[in-house]
């Protein structure tokens, strides 16, 4: 299954998205990833927020004054953002192809999108293709370690231990996961290493890290094990373009069909 599959899914399911997990639906965004990439992205001029979705972390940064564009691949998503306006401008684009010119952001993000892109290596030689010298890259991801395949909660009533199973991390590993009553979305884990790799490939430097605890409501309404506070779902990166002049810096990203995002 492609890439092409996995935005039919979206398209297919996006209403459900929009329903379980923005307009303050979900905890984690409301007391977890909202206030982290605003606590990081907060004061910069310019965010390509790329797998935008529906708007709600660009609607976010744009209320703290950032002029924020959100790229998407999914038509029902960039509908409803644009529905629900609130400053970003949108566009239709996938990681892998930014239409947009080189050191045109001070800042990309890219929150929980990475997982359901077949071609990451390629996104981010194009997202530090598109950041100015001394950019930020903030990339938010579904833990890797934590969230692999066959991980899970272990309720051992012998020794009336909870605790965290870690399954298959090390190989990459592509599955259609039923996220909802009739909802299949795509879902691609990689190892942590994939990542740091391919960031330091494109010139960019990680200099901070974060493995937040889940939030106290998300661990009320779905993880009642007192374990639950000491395991991260959530992995934040961030980075600094540090290297210029590199022959990725050339050539055309732009997607047929859709706007430039370089205002």
């Amino acid at each position: 299954m492609d890439s092409t599959t996995n935005e039919s899914l979206w398209e297919q399911h996006a209403g459900w998205w929009q329903r379980e997990f923005s307009a303050g639906a979900d905890p984690e965004y409301e007391e977890q990833i909202l206030p982290l990439v605003a606590a990081h992205l907060g004061r910069v001029r310019r965010v390509l927020d790329v797998g935008c979705g529906e708007g709600q972390v660009a609607r976010h940064l744009a209320r703290q004054g950032v002029d924020v564009v959100g790229l998407d691949p999914t038509w029902s998503q960039l509908g409803a953002a644009t529905a629900r306006a609130g400053g970003p401008a949108y566009a239709r684009a996938r990681a892998d192809a930014l239409p947009c010119r080189d050191e045109a952001f001070d800042a990309v993000l890219v929150c929980l999108a990475f997982e359901h892109v077949d071609r990451f290596e390629t996104a981010i030689r194009d997202v530090a293709r598109v950041l100015e010298p001394g950019g930020t890259f903030l990339l938010l991801l579904c833990h890797p370690l934590l969230q692999a395949p066959g991980s899970g909660w272990i309720d051992d009533r012998t020794s009336g231990e909870h605790y965290w199973r870690v399954g298959g991390y090390l190989g990459d590993h592509a599955v259609v996961d039923e996220v909802g009553p009739g909802v299949s979305l795509r879902f691609l884990h990689r190892p942590l290493s994939r990542y740091v790799n391919a960031m330091g490939d494109a010139g960019l430097l990680i200099d901070h890290m974060e493995e937040p605890p889940p939030p106290p409501r998300l661990l009320a309404e779905i993880w009642d094990h007192a374990e639950a506070a000491t395991i991260p779902r959530v992995l934040l990166v961030r980075a600094r373009r540090v290297r210029s002049g590199a022959p990725w810096l050339t050539g055309n990203s732009t997607v047929p069909g859709s706007r430039r995002c370089d205002r």
